[in-house]
């Protein structure tokens, strides 16, 4: 059984951490962009205590309705609301906080995590190209880790999806996402996701298990996640979860409270996951 490693366990919690994923409404300038920026806060602030009070250990809060997304970019409007959205979302709840800019927007990601108080970024293309459906994605640690460094912005954990979703894999199929994932850690990314194909679909457990054997940094599952298939997925640190918890299991809803209590009680049954 995996234990979280000290590292991040600062940043999530014990064993099993369960991270709830703000997917924040259309922002200005993005194509289904219809809400006062004021709304998008308020929405953004509900989902988030709602993860919080039904006791999951960390949110993330993400650009998830800009799409198509911009690939490895993200204009002064989405950091400057990106950076609204989060400093209240950090001043409403007391549990660890994340960012990601879609798609791949990774410095701006670090940028408005530093300014807003955030603790780790999840990075997409960290090490190894890939194609995704917004285009070709190059690996980013070199200038990503000095970005970070020449901002003061050490502190924010950067955590970094391996053979990622929603991408298409064929320029390293001869890798695979083990190997992808021990570079990802030799690049000294402090922590990596497994995912299925796409937002929703879970990855295997196999691919899961192992990750886990071939790095020393946390793993996380980055998709797919529910209260009824947790428990396949216990050698993984933590599980960042977003779709199972909105109403009707629809990413487009709020959160569903008593969805998200479901899985906290789904987790806290796994034999390592006690809490305290």
């Amino acid at each position: 059984m995996c234990y979280f490693r000290p590292v991040t366990r600062e940043r999530f919690g014990p064993p099993h951490s369960l991270v709830g994923a703000v997917h924040v409404a259309a922002l200005p300038g993005t194509p289904r962009a219809s809400l006062a920026l004021e709304r998008i806060v308020e929405m953004a602030v509900a989902d988030a205590r709602a993860y919080a009070d039904a006791g999951l250990d960390a949110v993330i809060v993400e650009n998830m309705h800009d799409r198509p997304y911009l690939p490895r970019t993200a204009g002064p409007e989405i950091v400057a609301a990106m950076t609204m959205v989060t400093a209240a979302v950090r001043g409403a709840i007391r549990v660890p906080l994340g960012v990601q800019i879609l798609a791949g927007a990774d410095h701006q990601a670090i940028a408005v995590a530093h300014a807003a108080g955030a603790s780790f970024v999840r990075v997409e293309c960290f090490a190894f190209a890939h194609v995704g459906d917004e285009g070709i994605h190059q690996s980013n640690a070199a200038e990503l880790l000095r970005y970070r460094k020449a901002i003061g912005a050490d502190g924010v954990r950067v955590i970094a999806d391996v053979k990622k979703k929603h991408s298409a894999h064929a320029l390293t199929a001869d890798v695979d996402v083990a190997t992808a994932a021990h570079a990802a850690e030799f690049f000294l990314a402090d922590g990596v996701i497994v995912t299925g194909v796409a937002s929703g679909l879970p990855a295997t457990p196999e691919d899961v298990a192992s990750v886990a054997r071939a790095v020393h940094v946390p793993v996380l599952v980055g998709s797919g996640i529910t209260a009824a298939n947790l428990a396949q997925y216990a050698s993984a640190d933590g599980f960042i979860v977003g779709t199972s918890l909105k109403r009707d299991g629809d990413w487009t809803q709020p959160v569903d409270p008593a969805r998200a209590r479901a899985l906290v009680t789904a987790r806290d049954a796994l034999p390592a996951s006690r809490r305290g």
